[in-house]
């Protein structure tokens, strides 16, 4: 999906009237998706797949700031457990990398959840540069996400798409296969649209 472009810094117009402190909150619509795609790696990487898994239950909040946008927030939460692996079309190898990710990988009875906070944003040419604090298996990285926007009056829908290393989380990539010479990739990426809504009774003055 693809969004018309709007800059933060300019949505000072679709409320003139506010204080630069006040904030409108948008919360995340199960409209959003939230993907992430794992790549091959090793000697005979191509016997294995990639892999795309999906988010079924995620929420978070967007704190957005009319009058100082680089003051804004973003919250997500995904439920590790409502992780679903969608390809290959292949029921057994499905079964075998589910399992293996749940109990193996993300150890989702200790680590319940993933989070993604941001703590800094900068205006660029097509949205914002964010550098969030993401959490897995809880450990807690900084990562750099480029996000494209569209703000109207009651949604914002935001695009972005990261990748991280495993590794950097404490996470030993997959490995199956005869000697374990089916490998995923270290790196992984998220891709992520959002749609929230402006929740009118959560506005609030700091």
């Amino acid at each position: 999906m693809h969004f018309t472009l709007v800059a933060m810094c300019l949505a000072p117009a679709l409320a003139p009237a506010q204080a630069a402190n006040d904030s409108i909150v948008y919360v995340i619509s199960a409209a959003s998706r939230l993907d992430v795609k794992t790549g091959k790696a090793g000697l005979l990487g191509f016997a294995g797949h990639e892999h795309v898994i999906r988010a079924r239950t995620f929420s978070g909040r967007i704190t957005y700031h009319p009058g100082a946008p680089t003051e804004s927030r973003v919250e997500i939460t995904i439920v590790t457990d409502s992780l679903e692996v969608l390809t290959p079309p292949d029921t057994q190898e499905i079964r075998k990398v589910t399992e293996a990710m749940r109990n193996q990988v993300l150890n989702v009875q200790r680590f319940p959840e993933i989070r993604f906070v941001s703590k800094t944003l900068t205006p660029t040419e097509h949205g914002f540069r964010i550098v969030a604090a993401l959490t897995i298996v809880g450990r807690t990285r900084d990562v750099p996400v480029d996000v494209r926007l569209e703000i109207e009056s009651d949604t914002l829908r935001a695009a972005a798409v990261f990748t991280v290393k495993q590794s950097d989380f404490g996470i030993t990539p997959y490995r199956g296969g005869p000697a374990g010479t089916v490998r995923v990739a270290d790196r992984v990426t998220f891709d992520i649209e959002v749609v929230a809504i402006r929740d009118p009774e959560a506005a609030s003055r700091d």
